[in-house]
């Protein structure tokens, strides 16, 4: 594999640049079990059901396929209902608040190994996408100041604008490579969920790269991933045999590394 053959790259916000999947994690099952207290169904696993059901998908979207898994249909509702109220809007937005808590709480960390390979890739010409289901794509790469080293950004307000479908279908990636300007078979997809994979190899792309940052992450590539690391330093690589001279005086955004806490908002 050659650098080459690529002219961009489209990475997930969400376990791929910021450690916020965690934090996802936590919310997630904060507010279900809040939601499934007395009832007779088993409560959410952050681990296997965050996998399965809710990771990369939008709010609403993972709401409701939790749900439907245990067996429990809830009318829909509205995008204004209050945080709490049963219905799917409104348990999703009880997950966003309680999300925020702990943003608030434990601030955001980066990948240091995702902040390196940007920068390898930049400095071989390539552009550089992220996309988020998440609505508060904005805010945490901001906080996290990496927000000025991404080329174009697609996150879960862009969804709603543009009536797109979330993961695993592959809107969101698609309507990136379209911002960059590049074909989907010039780009490379970086995921870390089930959903994202997926969603990468449906856009026919040219490359879809699985991270696994947890013992459960072994099967990505059973759901479309190409290539599977552990470190996105593991495709340093794939830039040996490149060529480019649009790299030539090219600046990366000074970015601060490791963890931002709530005294950096």
């Amino acid at each position: 594999m050659s650098m080459k053959w690529y002219d961009a790259a489209i990475l997930d916000m969400d376990g791929v640049v910021t450690q916020t999947a965690t934090l996802h994690a936590q919310a997630w099952k904060r507010m279900f079990d809040t939601y499934l207290q007395g009832r007779d169904v088993a409560p959410f696993d952050s681990r296997a059901d965050y996998r399965a059901y809710v990771d990369g998908k939008p709010r609403y979207d993972g709401v409701r396929s939790f749900l439907q898994a245990r067996g429990i249909d809830l009318p829909e509702g509205d995008p204004n209902d209050p945080p709490g109220r049963g219905t799917i809007c409104g348990l999703g937005n009880l997950k966003n608040k309680m999300f925020h808590e702990v943003l608030r709480q434990k601030g955001v960390t980066v990948y240091e190994d995702t902040i390196e390979q940007i920068g390898n890739w930049k400095q071989h010409g390539l552009k550089v996408a992220v996309i988020s289901s998440s609505r508060n794509c904005t805010e945490i790469l901001q906080t996290a100041e990496v927000f000025e080293l991404f080329d174009a950004k697609v996150d879960g307000n862009d969804i709603d604008r543009l009536q797109m479908q979330g993961k695993p279908a592959p809107d969101m990636f698609l309507r990136a490579a379209k911002a960059l300007s590049i074909a989907p078979e010039r780009a490379i997809v970086v995921e870390d969920a089930i959903a994202g994979v997926q969603a990468g190899r449906a856009g026919g792309f040219g490359l879809v790269v699985g991270v696994v940052r947890a013992p459960e992450g072994d099967d990505l590539r059973q759901h479309g991933a190409d290539r599977v690391v552990h470190d996105l330093r593991e495709l340093a690589s794939l830039t040996e045999s490149a060529s480019r001279s649009a790299a030539a005086g090219l600046q990366i955004p000074a970015t601060r590394l490791g963890t931002y806490g709530s005294d950096r908002r």
